[in-house]
């Protein structure tokens, strides 16, 4: 089992690999610090497994998951977090995720986590389970179906950088667009969303997992 590891703390990658490489059915064969990393290294080394944090610099673990499974149907993702929080982990799901593995019982869980979803068998810790459940019984009685995303990708990439309190012309730059393009699209959000500034937007980015508290 060839697997990618992406997390921004070194500390927390090297006992990922320790754990990993301790089993003789599996290997670490790529390291990445943050998500844009995470997805050009993915693309480079084909592992069967990426296991990769939630919120990471330049693109998150969930931005990647998304951009790696539209790519790559044959990819497992799990998404380590250290949030046990339901919109998070229906950030995961939504993003392509076969599990969600919480740091801190990582140590405990992450080994089965990778062997059930290369069998092609959900990962879930039982909070998470009970959280979807309860979600599907709520939405169930109202009679409603889960909503689909309001942003375009290339909208949430902008939710992103306006949060890690990038300007305009840093925006601009980073995805190559033009100022007064990065401007439409923040009229855009914030009509889409309903909000009226950057302070909301920042929060909505911390509910979704885009950047950390």
């Amino acid at each position: 089992m060839r697997i990618l590891i992406a997390d921004d703390h070194g500390i927390v990658r090297g006992g990922l690999k320790l754990l990993i490489d301790r089993q003789p059915d599996m290997e670490v064969v790529a390291e990445a610090e943050d998500g844009v990393e995470a997805f050009e290294r993915a693309l480079q080394s084909r592992p069967d497994l990426c296991v990769m944090d939630v919120s990471m610099p330049r693109m998150t673990g969930l931005q990647a998951a998304r951009e790696l499974t539209s790519r790559r149907d044959d990819l497992r993702v799990l998404i380590l977090s250290m949030h046990d929080n339901e919109q998070y982990l229906f950030e995961a799901l939504r993003a392509g995720a076969s599990g969600y593995v919480l740091k801190s019982v990582a140590d405990r869980d992450l080994v089965e986590a990778c062997r059930a979803t290369m069998r092609g068998e959900p990962f879930l810790y039982p909070g998470a389970v009970r959280a979807l459940m309860r979600d599907f019984v709520e939405r169930a009685r109202r009679g409603e179906t889960p909503p689909d995303d309001p942003l375009t990708p290339r909208e949430v990439e902008i939710v992103k950088l306006i949060a890690e309190a990038r300007t305009t012309r840093e925006i601009a730059g980073e995805l190559v667009l033009s100022e007064k393009t990065v401007e439409r699209h923040r009229t855009n959000i914030l009509a889409k969303l309903g909000m009226r500034d950057r302070v909301e937007l920042v929060r909505y980015a911390i509910r979704r997992g885009l950047v950390e508290p």
